[in-house]
């Protein structure tokens, strides 16, 4: 439902979501080519202790950093500009369609649900897309960019990423599955919250007229530990996310270190495609990481998406008939006879 829903509502920026591919592409490029142009400073500059290349690699580098940059920012805005456009169009969509509800749907939903799910709901589902196009285009790019880099830096210390990369996927696969009944149910819990708030404010005369302003507050109190439980589970999961992912990525950076100085001690590496293949590597973890908090994100946003498609796929139970009565050019008179009136079921 979340691809469905991302479908039909980004295809009016299309354009932006064109433009910022290909400046995360072109800004992603520039970071995988830094470290080649470093470690040639090193040594071909440092080492021979040639300034004049030093200099000339080091105003290279400052202009591909520079248009890093550039391209960076570009593409955080044209992704936040189309991303803030796909969360007002859903929220009409939602406004629209709510108000052709008749009793029964209402009924269905609730007014508590309903206002979460064009709220909070539309939220999650508009903070993914945000991340997707600012952070998701990169990931791919830089982890396939820093595969190829490392392979061309040096083909025997690339073999490290065989086993690192399948680990760090395989890690993040099992976390994410658990997550995602823990979101659904957390989406859950803030209907209650909601619907319990509502009703008390609503019936707040009532409450005190009736001095039940103690089992309200547990009443309350019961709909807000349930939410916090299962908010406390849901955290407890994605703290195991980042520390894992460190533990993997300075493991992988130790064993670089240790096979790349015995690689240099044999004469088979320089110095500064030990540098290169440490930075690549840790640029491809880092895609990793990043593509590891979207996937935080995902489950949540998932469950979001699927909520908001049930409201804009229900319709209504009182319809407009295919045929209507012609308009009366005389004054009418209605009457009832034996009329009864009943709530369905």
């Amino acid at each position: 439902m979340l691809i469905r829903l991302a479908t039909e509502f980004l295809k009016p920026y299309r354009r932006e979501l064109g433009v910022v591919v290909v400046l995360q592409f072109i800004a992603t490029a520039a970071a995988l080519y830094l470290p080649a142009l470093n470690a040639q400073l090193i040594d071909d500059g440092v080492a021979r202790g040639d300034i004049d290349y030093i200099l000339k690699t080091g105003v290279v580098m400052l202009a591909v950093s520079g248009l890093q940059v550039v391209c960076a920012v570009g593409s955080v805005y044209f992704g936040a500009r189309a991303a803030m456009g796909f969360g007002r169009d859903v929220r009409q969509a939602l406004v629209e369609q709510v108000g052709t509800f008749s009793a029964r749907e209402m009924g269905k939903f609730g007014a508590p649900s309903l206002i979460t799910r064009n709220t909070n709901d539309v939220q999650q589902v508009q903070m993914l897309v945000v991340m997707s196009a600012t952070i998701l285009v990169m990931a791919p790019i830089m982890c396939l960019g820093g595969i190829v880099m490392a392979v061309r830096e040096d083909g025997g210390l690339s073999l490290v990423l065989t086993v690192t990369v399948p680990l760090l996927a395989l890690t993040m696969t099992v976390l994410i599955a658990r997550m995602v009944p823990a979101f659904r149910q957390m989406q859950t819990r803030i209907d209650a919250v909601n619907r319990v708030l509502r009703e008390q404010i609503t019936g707040i005369r009532v409450v005190r007229a009736f001095v039940r302003e103690r089992s309200e507050m547990r009443r309350f109190g019961d709909a807000n530990d349930e939410l916090t439980d299962t908010a406390l589970r849901v955290g407890r999961i994605m703290a195991l996310m980042f520390p894992s992912v460190m533990v993997i990525a300075n493991i992988t950076s130790v064993a670089v270190i240790w096979i790349g100085g015995h690689r240099i001690a044999d004469g088979h590496m320089q110095v500064g495609s030990l540098t290169a293949m440490i930075s690549y590597i840790m640029q491809i973890l880092m895609a990793v990481m990043m593509a590891s908090f979207i996937a935080m994100m995902a489950p949540r946003a998932s469950v979001c998406a699927e909520r908001i498609g049930e409201v804009l796929g229900t319709s209504s139970s009182v319809v407009p008939p295919a045929h209507p009565v012609t308009d009366m050019t005389a004054p009418g008179v209605v009457e009832l006879r034996e009329a009864t009136f009943c709530f369905p079921g």
